[in-house]
């Protein structure tokens, strides 16, 4: 018995964790600084522990009343009724959801390129065709409408990155709303703010109150520093936010996640904490980083390196990782997560070195 087709799904490639290369190169853990995953540096909101560790002995109980809790808290947080809000495991969890809602055997999305593997793996697995629109290097990895609408030919959805991984470039509000009001009526447009903590734009959520074609997705993995436990969430328009509770797995997001996300929501210290770092560690990078970068958005820089592999594995045996970009088309390119003030410096010291020899 074999699967369906699949040929056609290219798997998504994390970037490198610290007890496997520190396994692979015979070192101790601690002694690895790990730039690879965007992750967040200092580790998970404080308050967001405390409550894990509150909450823990209730596990068994399904996480009905925690959910409503926390899409509260978000709605509140986004001058939106509940009902607009969708709570999901991760932010992949927001594309199935929107995949499960919108897209049947025979549409078409637009996705950028390069860019985030799931958005086409989502798609594939309705059965829908995947076209692309490039970002390119020779234009700064600019977005822009008019960039997206010379691709644009009825397609069902269309996913735009603001800011953009792997290369840090945004996409400004009048764009995005120009791609929505220049494409079909049944057109998608999901914008992904994974990363817009990072960034001093403002986010596409006034577009809901004009729109029904806007689908905006976040989440607590990157600036909240809640990765493991996988949340994220959805903002959708009132004209089908109903779809929800027929598209979405019973449970989905576990009640562990629900109580560390409302903690985090209200832990503004470490989320300013973060933030602030990310942005002096870009700029250091900019400024000492010894090969090509590009202005980024986000909690990571982009760097041409000349054989970014070559360099990832020179740099992992000097105990620094890095993303290889090689996945994202870009196999000149390094990617570099904003880790702490002292992790970075010494990333940029070996980097440096590695790229000099």
């Amino acid at each position: 018995m074999n699967p369906r087709d699949l040929s056609a799904h290219v798997p998504y490639s994390a970037g490198r964790g610290i007890e496997e290369v520190a396994r692979e190169l015979g070192m101790d853990p601690d002694e690895l600084v790990k730039l690879s995953s965007n992750e967040n540096p200092f580790g998970p909101s404080p308050a967001a522990v405390d409550a894990i560790r509150e909450a823990a002995p209730q596990v068994h109980t399904y996480p009905k009343a925690v959910h409503t809790d926390l899409t509260d808290a978000l709605a509140d947080r986004w001058d939106l009724p509940p009902a607009q809000v969708w709570l999901s495991p991760g932010g992949d969890g927001v594309l199935d959801y929107l995949a499960r809602a919108f897209l049947s055997a025979g549409d078409r999305v637009l996705v950028p390129d390069p860019g985030f593997a799931y958005y086409p793996m989502s798609a594939r697995y309705r059965d829908a065709a995947v076209d692309t629109y490039p970002l390119r290097k020779s234009e700064a990895f600019a977005q822009s409408a008019e960039n997206v609408l010379g691709a644009y030919d009825g397609h069902r959805a269309i996913y735009v990155t603001t800011p953009h991984n792997p290369t840090g470039s945004e996409m400004a509000l009048g764009e995005i709303e120009r791609v929505a009001r220049e494409t079909d009526a049944e057109t998608l447009v999901v914008v992904d703010e994974a990363y817009a903590e990072f960034t001093e734009a403002g986010s596409a959520r006034p577009l809901l109150d004009e729109r029904e074609d806007i689908a905006i997705l976040r989440t607590f993995s990157k600036a909240y520093g809640l990765a493991g436990l996988r949340l994220g969430y959805a903002l959708v328009p009132a004209a089908w936010a109903d779809a929800y509770e027929r598209v979405n797995t019973p449970f989905a997001v576990n009640s562990l996640a629900c109580r560390a996300g409302m903690a985090a929501l209200e832990d503004h210290e470490h989320v300013e904490r973060t933030v602030e770092t990310a942005r002096w560690t870009r700029g250091y990078m900019y400024d000492h980083l010894e090969a090509p970068t590009w202005e980024s958005g986000g909690n990571f820089v982009l760097a041409e390196v000349g054989d970014g592999e070559a360099v990832t594995d020179a740099a992992q045996r000097e105990g620094v990782i890095v993303r290889d970009c090689s996945s994202f088309g870009l196999p000149e390119c390094i990617r570099v997560t904003c880790g702490t003030r002292e992790g970075t410096k010494r990333a940029v010291d070996v980097l440096n070195e590695v790229v000099d020899r």
